[in-house]
């Protein structure tokens, strides 16, 4: 029981953070320091209102080259110039290269971040670059393994779909969609995700969503009512309850029938497929749409092109340009170190020609539906490319200065926020980390970073501490 004296302190004159924790270490009120240290952020916690509902991030992985996309550098010496030239966008004073050409007609929509970097070495490879941006927590910062920020949503908010989980990745079968975590958090925070080659493939389903035929008669039905009355029996913890969340979660998906539609592209026009572009990646961002129109509050789309026989040789089709990166076709072409293998180059339409057709398709769809004013769309990649072209005419991994896009729940179309240098090379004006990028993220859905979650043993993790939201997009 807290005493009147403390409580009308709080209300009235809110104690400091250290007083705080003095009172919970010397045990005047009878309360843990977890307990403390909560009660202090809830004194002091700024949250301001949501102006977000649900997240739909776009990740092209594999470290997009920001020189040659979102910030042109016409004015770089020749021999590491790209051959992009910079394009006029509906915005003035904003430039694309012309790689962008659709993208340029929705710039009226979307922020641009030209400053992200790392302020700390590190993170500068694929899999813990990955980490990196999936967290918003740089990996080397904790000795905790930090869960993604879909699924500290996840655990915080839930979702108001019942029906599909809560944080989703499409597909999620590629090698870096590994490096998702739920670090300390119960098993229901885990990311969905829904597999797939080829999500344009017409035969394309999600394996084990549709109920098999025998248990069509009710015993599916009358298996979930013996576990719910099972439940009270067994003791409770975080993990029962994380299996209690994906056991629930299971039947919902295989009895409710918007599962199947939520997931059907076969339902959509042809016109609309056709706006989003053939192939796969279309297919993936179109999606992401299904997915947030059928309210999952948090969704990846981590799409690389598929092997087939229109692309020989693209075996992995993703942005680590480390060999030719303005190859027409392959980049595997001699002189090649291999680090860039499996790849096409940036110009090709399963490349960024796929990326700026469905890009621009998704933020006016999503805004022509009325989803775009609660739905925070970020455009994101682990890093950036360096300024200069290597000896085999790629370029290499750069964690100095690299751009993400932002569009939707409130976020003021036209921006163009930070700078870099005049190569690309280092930011120059308002430097921003994926930790700046996280706690917009928890600021944008009205999520108190002032409040800590807990690991299994009680101990409050504070989860959005390294970086403030970056205020341009609130």
């Amino acid at each position: 029981m807290i005493p009147r004296w403390f409580q009308k302190r709080t209300d009235a004159n809110p104690i400091t953070r250290r007083t705080a924790i003095q009172l919970g270490i010397t045990g005047v009120l009878g309360i843990s320091l977890p307990e403390c240290l909560a009660m202090t952020a809830r004194a002091s916690g700024s949250a301001r209102p949501a102006a977000a509902k649900n997240v739909l991030v776009i990740l092209e992985q594999g470290g997009l080259s920001h020189i040659d996309t979102w910030d042109p550098k016409p004015e770089t010496i020749s021999e590491h110039r790209s051959p992009y030239r910079p394009i006029a966008t509906r915005v003035p004073d904003m430039r694309f290269t012309e790689l962008l050409p659709h993208t340029a007609r929705i710039a009226d929509k979307i922020a641009v971040v030209r400053s992200f970097h790392h302020a700390r070495g590190g993170a500068d490879a694929h899999p813990n670059g990955t980490q990196y941006i999936l967290s918003g927590s740089h990996p080397a910062a904790s000795s905790l393994s930090m869960p993604d920020i879909g699924s500290i949503v996840s655990h915080i908010q839930g979702s108001e779909c019942r029906y599909l989980p809560p944080y989703i990745m499409v597909p999620g079968n590629h090698e870096q969609a590994a490096e998702t975590r739920t670090g300390f958090l119960p098993a229901g925070t885990r990311v969905f995700k829904t597999g797939g080659r080829d999500l344009s493939d017409p035969a394309w389903i999600i394996q084990g969503i549709v109920p098999r035929s025998e248990l069509g008669d009710g015993r599916l039905t009358e298996r979930h009512r013996l576990s719910s009355a099972l439940t009270p029996i067994v003791p409770a913890s975080s993990e029962t309850l994380g299996m209690d969340r994906f056991y629930d979660q299971a039947f919902d998906m295989l009895t409710s029938p918007r599962v199947s539609a939520a997931f059907d592209l076969k339902r959509e026009p042809r016109s609309m497929r056709d706006r989003y572009g053939s192939g796969h990646r279309g297919s993936c961002y179109l999606m992401g749409r299904k997915l947030i129109e059928s309210g999952v509050r948090f969704v990846t789309v981590d799409a690389r092109w598929p092997l087939n026989a229109e692309t020989p040789r693209g075996s992995n089709l993703n942005w680590d340009h480390h060999d030719f990166i303005y190859a027409d076709q392959t980049c595997e072409l001699p002189g090649a170190t291999g680090a860039g293998a499996g790849r096409y180059g940036i110009g090709h339409w399963v490349m960024m020609g796929s990326v700026d057709r469905a890009y621009a398709a998704l933020i006016e769809d999503l805004d022509q539906r009325g989803l775009l004013a609660e739905t925070l769309v970020c455009f994101v990649s682990e890093f950036g490319r360096t300024p200069r072209i290597n000896r085999s005419q790629g370029r290499d991994h750069w964690t100095h200065a690299y751009s993400m896009v932002f569009a939707g729940a409130g976020v003021r179309g036209g921006q163009l926020i930070g700078r870099s240098d005049r190569d690309g090379g280092y930011v120059i004006e308002h430097p921003l980390t994926p930790e700046n990028y996280a706690s917009t993220v928890y600021e944008k859905l009205g999520i108190d970073r002032g409040r800590p979650i807990y690991t299994p043993n009680n101990r409050p993790v504070f989860f959005a501490h390294g970086g403030e939201p970056i205020p341009q997009l609130l």
